[in-house]
């Protein structure tokens, strides 16, 4: 039977309405949807059907398809659903919808999309489309390509490019007047939506007061502003009806008497059409991306690109603090002198978002600080006992909530956006207790600063008071290192890391970790920031950790790398990491880490920088290895040519059948990708020709030139002097004869062992292969063990997602174990099966052989039999686990250091007494 969109549209707006049973809503929804009437049955009735665990709480679960959760009014709804999405059952029975309600709103998550659903729970039918798939019509596109923050946002969109057209905004003040003006718009928009103004008022004056050519208009705009920021007793006695409808506003939001912009007859028509918009369905936590876009052409297909959505700010804000204090109500439930202390704490606590964007973390913190209020409130109401003529009125103020902002419209939208979250809570609460708080005259928060963050003094802007919790808390930009940062980056990267010898390699991100730090061992508090997963990798871990540390911080939790992904239709394709610090000592720490899709919590005496279980290690690049009778490693070979010296197979025989001689100068050539995917590249290797030889053979001497003119043409002083000698490598490091291990430089995360393979000292390795001349069959046997893929794993760098292995920190970093010449023996033949497990598969590449999906049966034996055999090498007992095993070779390497340490005091001891001696 046909999906009846009409029929949907209709029972969700019956089921829905204000008169509505809500005991009734979910049989209506399953009805809108076209579930048989039987299954209804069942489920109203309690049948087999619904297979939730929980029905006496009106849960209702069906297999496949949905789980339904109804909760409290005043309860986090987004809280809920975040726990929901974590529990076993939901997924258990493969639940494609869960759903959350309170009757007030309505948040939904589609498990199989990741999309999420937000709706005020009177306009749900408005986003019946979301929940079509239960009906047999998937969905083309995600459900917010048609929301209504996205619809504002393009229609503001097109007013904005109007009012460009018409009016110039070329200098830093006339862009600060146009954003003061789109957020006056926007709070009107939202205000006459919303039950602030009356409604329609802000948009019936537009259509009523001014002409069709907009004659007027601007003229009327300025006098309404001006008339929002004064009180009722300051205003003229001859201001006409339709301006005097309108309240004091305050706040600072129409406190300054700026022009506002010319708009003529299409602009009118455009704004009237903005206030046609369904404003009250437009999220408050959506505005900053919404608008961003609105100013920022080329994103405008991509709302919510900058966006951190709320499943990711909960992320963030649950471990750092809310999880806690929905704790302590636990713990208080049935304890009024307890819950009074909770409220009292709640006015203590302040949130600070050092990168604050347009506000995205400190709205969600706020909304979700006062549902546990209203929750507490409620649980004062079970207790009884209640005062005579108590009134509950909420303690928890925008004033308790900080940020700092470079961008100027961001901030404007921050600050407008708090004080309409705030006026949502209100409406919430007033349900709730019937003592509803007036939003206006808005109230000057005056926390939000408009400043560099890097440069400005955190506690200028969020200082220290007596007795308040702070809590730190953002998403910084994800920039990596070197070129990706601007010079002003630089610049401030160059400030927060004066005291640092060594600093450009970091993230940016790592500015941020470090004021935090030296912010909360000052001053006390806490902090999490989402941040690139680099700084807890490679190099910039020991780069930034220990500097941290050394501040007394430690790890209080973390989430281990995983993809950001937010409402965007094109998301960033960043992986990262989230991590909480504190200067507290506790005694259980948190890991949650991602296994198959769902995210576990696992409770950890300590997490590492590396954020696994364990010490605070931190692993140091090496020129050497650190362990005894280990064959040096170095990199390939680098041309620095321009491609004059590379040749493809086609350019290799064009040059002998023009020069046969030259064939004696070609050789092999590979690179990781040569390597992984079976490739053929060749290269002019003319180490051993004579000027005479060179002169000789004019095809030749062509591409020596071009490679001479490359290199005169470069920046770096280096490459112009290798100029001189443009037919040799600048940098020549492959062995003479023999053999070599060639390991690539980058190779896929999906891999379980980075493939490392032997190749002849006539096949020429450039620098994405780093290679052992005349590496032993235990050498490669133990660089293909897991043991040694789990430490490359831990301690190696990250190009994107996939791992970065390097001599420095993999190799010369990690700790061999101590082996007998039997032991060697053993390694070396289960080796050897590894190799001859792979030449079984002649027609497979190396990428072929090392899929994890399609490993050959013989060649993943052969591989789990070496691990077997070099795990035992290390101790008799089996690692349970990856985790077990990089914390057991950090454990290990840190003996290692020590032994180093103790050995060279020693010799600085002998060598000392023997001068003393000779003196």
């Amino acid at each position: 039977m046909a999906f009846d969109q009409t029929y949907c549209m209709d029972a969700l707006n019956a089921a829905t309405r204000s008169d509505a049973e809500p005991s009734e809503f979910i049989y209506a929804f399953l009805d809108a949807y076209g579930f048989p009437k039987a299954t209804i049955t069942q489920v109203r009735n309690g049948g087999q059907r619904n297979v939730t665990s929980r029905k006496d709480d009106g849960h209702v679960a069906l297999k496949n398809w949905l789980y339904f959760m109804p909760v409290r009014q005043g309860e986090s709804i987004h809280e809920a659903l975040q726990v929901l999405a974590d529990e076993d059952e939901p997924a258990r029975h493969k639940c494609r919808f869960l759903v959350v309600t309170d009757f007030h709103e309505l948040t939904a998550l589609d498990t199989k999309s990741s999309e999420r659903l937000e709706v005020p729970f009177r306009n749900l039918a408005t986003q019946y489309l979301f929940f079509s798939p239960m009906a047999g019509l998937e969905r083309a596109k995600p459900f917010d390509e048609k929301s209504a923050d996205l619809k504002a946002a393009a229609k503001m969109g097109r007013l904005f490019d109007r009012l460009k057209e018409v009016n110039e905004f070329s200098t830093p003040e006339q862009l600060h007047e146009l954003n003061v003006f789109l957020t006056r718009l926007l709070f009107c928009y939202f205000a006459e939506d919303t039950g602030i103004f009356p409604k329609n008022a802000f948009t019936k004056v537009i259509t009523e007061a001014s002409g069709e050519s907009g004659e007027g208009l601007s003229d009327l705009l300025a006098q309404l502003f001006r008339v929002m920021n004064q009180r009722e007793e300051e205003r003229p006695a001859d201001l006409p009806a339709h301006v005097t409808q309108f309240p004091y506003v305050n706040g600072g939001l129409f406190r300054d008497d700026l022009p506002v912009p010319e708009i003529r007859g299409k602009g009118r028509r455009m704004m009237i059409e903005c206030g046609q918009l369904a404003w009250e369905a437009v999220n408050p936590d959506i505005f900053g991306s919404m608008f961003q876009a609105v100013v920022d052409e080329e994103s405008r297909d991509s709302l919510g690109q900058h966006y951190t959505s709320v499943p990711n700010i909960m992320k963030v804000i649950r471990p750092l603090f809310l999880d806690r204090l929905y704790g302590e109500l636990h713990k208080a439930k049935g304890n009024r002198k307890k819950l009074e202390a909770l409220l009292e704490r709640l006015t203590r606590i302040r949130v600070f978002d050092p990168a604050m964007g347009s506000g995205n973390f400190l709205i969600i913190a706020y909304k979700e600080l006062r549902r546990l209020e209203i929750a507490v409130f409620r649980e004062l109401q079970e207790v009884g006992e209640q005062k005579q003529n108590e009134l509950f009125m909420s303690g928890i103020q925008l004033s308790q909530f900080y940020g700092i902002e470079i961008d100027d419209f961001a901030h404007e939208i921050a600050q407008l956006s708090l004080w309409l979250a705030e006026h949502q809570m209100n409406t919430l609460f007033g349900a709730e207790f019937g003592s509803p708080q007036p939003l206006l005259p808005l109230k000057d928060s005056a926390c939000l600063a408009l400043d560099n963050s890097l440069r400005k003094a955190w506690d200028e802007v969020c200082p220290q008071v007596p007795n308040t919790e702070v809590y730190i808390c953002g998403n910084p930009p994800f920039v990596g290192s070197g070129s990706s940062r601007t010079e002003k980056q630089n610049s401030d990267m160059a400030i927060v890391f004066s005291e640092f010898k060594k600093y450009k390699d970091l993230d940016l991100v790592a500015a941020w970790f470090f004021k935090g730090a030296e912010y909360i061992s000052t001053y006390g508090g806490e902090l999490s920031f989402v941040s690139t997963n680099s700084i807890c990798q490679g190099e910039q871990v020991a780069l930034l950790w220990p500097s941290l540390l050394e501040l007394g911080v430690s790890l209080n939790f973390a989430y281990q790398s995983f993809k950001w992904k937010n409402s965007a239709r094109e998301n960033a394709g960043v992986t990262v990491v989230i991590i909480g610090i504190s200067c507290k000592k506790n005694s259980e720490k948190t890991l949650f880490k991602n296994v198959s899709g769902e995210w576990h919590r696992q409770n950890v005496k300590n997490i590492s920088p590396y954020l696994v279980e364990g010490e605070d290690t931190v692993v140091f690049s090496r020129r050497a290895p650190i362990s005894n009778g280990v064959s040096l490693y170095r990199n390939g070979s680098i041309a620095a040519d321009g491609g004059g010296l590379i040749l493809s197979e086609e350019e290799k025989d064009d040059l002998i059948t023009r020069s046969p001689r030259v064939k004696d100068w070609i050789r092999a050539y590979r690179g990781a990708d040569d390597m992984l995917y079976g490739k053929t590249r060749y290269c002019l290797w003319l180490v051993n020709c004579s000027e005479n030889d060179l002169s000789s053979e004019p095809v030749v001497m062509a591409h020596v030139e071009s490679v001479r003119q490359f290199r005169l043409s470069s920046k770096k002083i280096q490459t112009q002097k290798k100029a001189q000698a443009a037919h040799l490598f600048t940098e020549n490091r492959q062995p003479e004869s023999g053999s070599y291990l060639a390991i690539p430089r980058t190779s896929s995360e999906n891999r379980r062992y980075v493939p490392v393979g032997y190749l002849d000292h006539s096949i020429i390795a450039n620098n994405d292969l780093q290679i052992i001349p005349n590496a032993t069959l235990y050498d490669f046997s133990m660089l293909v063990s897991y043991m040694h893929n789990d430490w490359m794993r831990l301690v190696g760098g990250r190009l994107e997602t996939r791992y970065r292995y390097s001599a420095s920190i993999v190799y010369n970093t990690f700790p061999w174990p101590d082996v007998s010449e039997r032991q060697r023996q053993e390694i070396e033949k289960l080796g050897r099966a590894v190799i001859l497990a792979r030449a079984a598969h002649p027609d497979k590449t190396m990428a072929q052989l090392y899929d994890t999906d399609k490993m050959p049966e013989n060649l993943l034996d052969a591989h789990q039999a070496l691990d077997e055999a070099v795990e035992k090498l290390y101790r008799d007992r089996p690692f349970r686990d990856t985790a077990e095993r990089q914390e057991y070779l950090l454990a290990r390497y840190e003996k290692l250091i020590e032994a180093e340490k103790v050995a060279k005091a020693g010799t600085t001891k002998k060598t000392r007494k023997t001068t003393t001696r000779e003196g």
